[in-house]
């Protein structure tokens, strides 16, 4: 796993200091900047990671900079540092999506558990995206057929079921259903069915039985 770095964005130098003496004091790999348009241009998608940004600063302020961040494929853990008198700006920012908001001046401590909090589930999203692509790459790897039963087994279809509705035998079906178990890695028909959820398999299948009602 990459270091995480921890992204300071606040025009205010002193400020800026202050979070990287602190941050870095806690063993925290700290990249800052004195404007948000910096922070875009520089930010190297798939990083891992959080960001402290100030709500309110010169030219791009750190709520139209939150709405850029998709454009930029900026993917990571958002929180704002509030000023005196920029809440409603704040609360804006966790509307849209900020993970949480601090105000100046700093608690220390609250903003370090906030920044490992954010650190955390920065870790969580990555995993998850992990386990989801290897999902992927495995159900790539099964036959069409395969497909087809895959999807009849996650809707809860007996083996003769699956075997009426695609015109084969039982025992074929078997056999699909153990390779594709095999393949999925799945050690129950439990842990099947959230890969089938995970890959959207079950929506395709309500569309397609909404297309035939």
């Amino acid at each position: 796993m990459a270091e995480q770095t921890v992204y300071v964005v606040d025009d205010d130098r002193d400020v800026r200091e202050s979070l990287q003496w602190l941050l870095e004091s806690v063993g925290l790999h700290v990249v800052t900047f004195d404007h948000a348009q910096a922070f875009l241009d520089n930010f190297v998608p798939g990083s891992s990671g959080c960001i402290l940004m100030d709500v309110r600063m010169p030219g791009l302020s750190g709520i139209s900079a939150q709405q850029k961040l998709s454009k930029y494929h900026v993917d990571i853990p958002l929180i704002m540092i509030s000023g005196h008198g920029s809440v409603d700006m704040a609360v804006t920012a966790m509307t849209q999506g900020a993970r949480t908001f601090i105000e100046k001046p700093f608690n220390d401590q609250l903003l370090l558990d906030h920044v490992q909090q954010a650190l955390a589930q920065d870790l969580a999203q990555r995993e998850r995206l992990q386990q989801r692509l290897a999902v992927e790459q495995r159900y790539a790897g099964l036959t069409k057929r395969e497909r087809q039963v895959f999807q009849q087994v996650a809707q809860g279809l007996a083996n003769q079921d699956i075997a009426d509705a695609l015109g084969i035998s039982r025992k074929t079906v078997e056999g699909h259903r153990a390779n594709l178990m095999n393949k999925m890695a799945a050690q129950s028909l439990s842990e099947l069915i959230q890969m089938a959820i995970s890959l959207d398999l079950m929506t395709a299948y309500k569309g397609h039985q909404a297309g035939i009602e």
